[in-house]
């Protein structure tokens, strides 16, 4: 259906259309209107004839509509490129085409059936062959939890370890070895032997396919780009800094709820719908007009890779089997990796915030990758700010 969009302005439409109304100014199906709900892009909120119905804020349908229709500043270009947006540098490591995650032109679904966290750490930062191995292995600092040995082992190390600008590449890829285990032995809480996958497996007393499934996991979690944690880490490269304070400056990012603590999220969405029933638990949230933590990612439309690569690797419990086919029923939305973090985490009775474990212990190799590739460049990162603030005056 072609819609007039001008007869769609703010001042003329009722304050809540329905879907129907909503998915035809802005020429979209259902699936897209979820997530825009899901993105917070559009607000939501039960229909008061109907509770199994929601209505949508039509002044958010209109901006949306129009931001579509109308070309952009390049102010705006810029400001929106912060969000889901554009490029905003340049990289060798690791992009996202047609929906799938290429680590230096490597499918990383493929990378992960058959690599090791080490060996995929190497790739990204631009060697072949075996890893690297650090020549020394130091004790993990201590700590009540895996979060906390990993904060304090990175920051004591950020404090001794000197900066990385004009140190030979070599050295390095050497340090970055060093530092990914390190992380590695942090979680597990002790130094152990043997590939990283096999000591957190040895530490969560996995057996042999347990172990292996840790190790899909976090060749798929090496590297996803410039999301927020790693352009953190680029940041605090660009200004010379040593990789330990680089990665400690993307564990930082990585921390908030909206990153890599979704998975916290995730988690009481699971247990909402054990609660509730899965049904209910989704058509709650639609009429609230709140999200579906643990589904849909705005770089995957037709589906998160690898979400779907890991899943397809071990028995999803039934609570959240259901919850999945609950959500995908009436949204269309399909799992995210952070869904299937939870997932894995609970088929295999991992500790408590395994899943963030997981996720930065796999995000640290490619942070090292990207540190070092923004040290090559030799530029500072410093962009700059629009200001919206009170005008100066004379």
């Amino acid at each position: 259906m072609i819609v007039n969009l001008d007869q769609y302005n703010q001042r003329d439409m009722a304050e809540w259309i329905d879907a129907e109304q909503a998915m035809a100014i802005l020429g979209v199906r259902a699936q897209t209107l979820y997530a825009y709900v899901s993105r917070g892009r559009v607000g939501a909120s039960a229909h008061p004839d109907d509770p199994r119905r929601s209505l949508y804020r039509a002044s958010d349908v209109a901006a949306l509509a129009a931001r579509k229709a109308r070309g952009r500043r390049a102010a705006d270009v810029a400001a929106e490129a912060i969000a889901w947006g554009e490029p905003v540098l340049p990289s060798a490591i690791t992009t996202i085409i047609d929906g799938r995650l290429w680590y230096r032109g490597q499918d990383a679904v493929d990378l992960a059936r058959m690599h090791s966290l080490e060996q995929v750490a190497r790739l990204l930062r631009g060697g072949h062959g075996a890893p690297l191995k650090s020549p020394e292995s130091r004790k993990p600092k201590k700590g009540e939890t895996p979060r906390a040995r990993l904060f304090s082992t990175l920051a004591a190390r950020a404090g001794i370890d000197p900066p990385a600008r004009g140190r030979a590449p070599l050295a390095l890829a050497m340090e970055a070895a060093g530092l990914l285990e390190a992380a590695a032995d942090a979680v597990a809480g002790a130094i152990g032997e043997g590939s990283i996958h096999q000591r957190l497996g040895s530490a969560w007393s996995l057996d042999g396919t347990g172990a292996d499934l840790v190790r899909r996991a976090l060749v798929l979690l090496a590297d996803h780009e410039l999301n927020a944690s790693t352009f953190a880490v680029r940041v605090a490269a660009s200004t010379g800094a040593s990789l330990a304070a680089s990665g400690l400056a993307g564990l930082a990012a990585l921390s908030g709820p909206l990153h890599g603590g979704m998975a916290a999220r995730v988690e009481m969405f699971v247990d909402e719908a054990a609660r509730r029933g899965p049904a209910k638990a989704v058509a709650d949230r639609l009429a609230q007009g709140a999200a579906m933590p643990g589904f849909d990612h705005p770089l995957y439309p037709d589906g998160d890779p690898r979400a779907e690569a890991l899943l397809a690797a071990f028995k999803v419990p039934a609570p959240l089997a259901a919850l999945r086919e609950a959500t995908e029923a009436t949204t269309g939305l399909r799992p995210n990796i952070d869904f299937a973090l939870v997932a894995l985490s609970r088929a295999l009775a991992l500790p408590a915030d395994a899943p963030f474990s997981l996720f930065a212990v796999g995000r640290m190799a490619g942070w090292h990758a990207h540190a070092i590739e923004q040290l090559q460049t030799g530029k500072l990162i410093r962009p700059r700010a629009r200001y919206v603030g009170t005008r100066p005056t004379s």
